[in-house]
């Protein structure tokens, strides 16, 4: 059967419709369950299991991650395993998330006995209310929709959708109320773009010591052009006699006096500084000096110690290489 461009096109937006009417559907599921489902994990002192067979076991992978990277201690067991070894690792004071649309998986009901011996708190998501999981559930939430979105039926696909919303709107829910920080969220992501934005400090990438570019208040414009070319940021420090930061030189700044025919030889660098620069602290994350240096649109910042003495010096090429920026 020929299916032409417009077809495929018309084809997506229903699968579209009946996917967005899915999410809409779970707002009566929002109720008194949703809540006491939080609550059993808010109040869990070991962790939240979740189970789930096929496509709801690969949806469950993905509600155990976002609940682990979000402050709720998770993990995801197949059910088929846990049978075979694997429920060793469930003990009486983890929650057990079933996710199962028919409520009648076979994997997960037999599991449920063992569940109940060990005194383990069952959560489940079916679409199902009268289902047998459901029944046998410490509390059930619905992910009953009225259609899939495949045309035959039977493909999970708008049941899946829902499933995988509710399980962020448990994840978020939980995470609210935990107080979840962005900073505790960079802790469980120290290897990516984002731990590094919101953990890296300056004092974690700044140049210090000798490779911090200073010159005195007294040095020709000149000493100050070769003490930026011998470090290599672009800019200086101007101090004065007890190493206290009184201005800073940048190319930025040499570039403007040039167009004023400046004697570079015998014009004092503090003449011609930048005066009440701005500066860091040590202690400032590298996300937040990024937001400086592009509010002010500045390409390098100097960071201070509490006596107003520069200690340490960086530009966006810092930024960059730390994969900050």
């Amino acid at each position: 059967m020929s299916t032409s461009k417009h077809n495929f096109i018309d084809l997506g937006r229903q699968v579209l419709d009946i996917e967005q009417a899915a999410i809409a559907g779970l707002y009566p599921a929002l109720d008194d369950q949703f809540s006491s489902a939080c609550q059993l994990m808010m109040d869990c002192a070991g962790k939240v299991i979740v189970i789930g067979m096929g496509k709801s076991g690969h949806i469950g992978g993905k509600i155990a991650a976002t609940l682990a990277s979000t402050g709720t201690p998770a993990f995801f067991v197949h059910p088929g395993e846990a049978s075979h070894g694997d429920l060793g690792m469930v003990s009486a004071n983890d929650v057990v998330l079933a996710i199962s649309n028919s409520g009648e998986t076979a994997e997960l009901l037999g599991l449920i006995p063992v569940l109940k011996r060990l005194g383990v708190q069952l959560i489940a998501l079916t679409g199902k209310p009268e289902s047998t999981l459901a029944k046998l559930a410490d509390v059930h939430i619905s992910i009953a929709v009225e259609q899939e979105a495949c045309p035959l039926g039977l493909a999970p696909t708008a049941s899946t959708t829902a499933t995988l919303v509710m399980g962020d709107a448990l994840a978020v829910a939980l995470l609210n109320a935990r107080g979840f920080s962005a900073d505790d969220f960079a802790l469980s992501h120290p290897g990516g773009s984002l731990g590094k934005r919101l953990l890296l400090r300056l004092e974690d990438l700044m140049h210090s010591g000798e490779r911090v570019p200073r010159v005195h208040t007294e040095a020709t414009i000149s000493e100050a052009l070769l003490e930026m070319s011998r470090k290599g940021l672009g800019m200086t420090a101007v101090v004065n006699g007890d190493n206290q930061l009184q201005g800073i030189f940048t190319d930025g700044d040499l570039r403007r006096i040039l167009d004023h025919r400046v004697d570079i030889h015998q014009t004092a660098i503090a003449e011609v500084m930048t005066r009440k620069p701005v500066t860091a602290n040590t202690n400032m994350l590298a996300a937040q000096a990024l937001k400086i240096m592009e509010d002010k649109k500045i390409n390098g910042l100097f960071v201070m110690d509490e006596q107003h003495r520069p200690i340490g010096a960086l530009n966006m090429h810092d930024l960059l290489r730390a994969g900050v920026l």
